[in-house]
């Protein structure tokens, strides 16, 4: 079997940070993972104000098409936002596996965001978290709830097998998403639950286990 390739996408304000532990784990099995930055999201956010949600998908796409070109097939990794995007990507391009950490479906839960922000205020994320919350232009997020809009006719035409996550304790993404998302994809599909972990999937410390079971569903035949 040749080199597998994959195209992992990361959620909104966020980075390739969110996703470098699982691409770490996934190169030292053997996979060359391609992450990019999606427009707007430079370090401080100074763009994030001027880009649409089709700027998001465009740039997600052209690399989808590169991937394409170059390898014929690849597997797909979407975060938050990037999950969302995922979906567009895997309906119109040669994807052999999807995975869907915490995707946005939907988000806000109001009683879980009051408990995260106590959680916060009592740790050191507190003043990391205040100043994104700040940094991020409002027009931005009316973007990402532009995005959520007009990718969910995208999720029952997803027919490729499908690995879905999500953290119980996530208080951005309300753990109902992953059932939403169990219902309307067509094709292969299985959920797993993470009980104590949640928004940064791949940062808590249940992560390796999400680790070995992303490994696992990409190593099935």
């Amino acid at each position: 079997m040749g080199e597998r390739h994959c195209l992992m996408l990361h959620g909104f304000t966020g980075g390739p940070y969110e996703l470098t532990p699982l691409a770490d784990h996934l190169t030292r099995k053997g996979t060359v993972c391609h992450v990019p930055v999606l427009p707007g999201h430079d370090p401080d956010l100074r763009t994030l104000g001027e880009v649409r949600w089709i700027d998001w998908v465009h740039e997600a796409s052209v690399e989808a098409a590169r991937l394409t070109r170059q390898y014929g097939t690849f597997d797909l990794i979407g975060f938050s936002m990037g999950g969302l995007i995922s979906a567009y990507i895997a309906n119109r391009f040669p994807i052999r596996k999807l995975v869907l950490l915490n995707a946005a479906v939907y988000y806000f839960s109001p009683l879980r965001f009051i408990k995260n922000l106590a959680f916060r205020a009592q740790s050191n994320e507190w003043f990391n978290w205040n100043e994104k919350k700040r940094k991020t232009p409002w027009r931005a997020t009316r973007q990402f709830i532009e995005l959520n809009k007009q990718m969910r006719p995208e999720l029952p035409q997803i027919t490729v097998p499908t690995f879905i996550a999500q953290g119980e304790q996530d208080p951005i993404i309300h753990p109902k998403s992953a059932q939403y998302l169990y219902r309307k994809l067509r094709g292969e599909k299985e959920i797993h639950y993470y009980p104590g972990t949640r928004h940064m999937i791949c940062l808590e410390p249940e992560a390796p286990l999400l680790f070995k079971s992303v490994e696992q569903f990409l190593d099935k035949k």
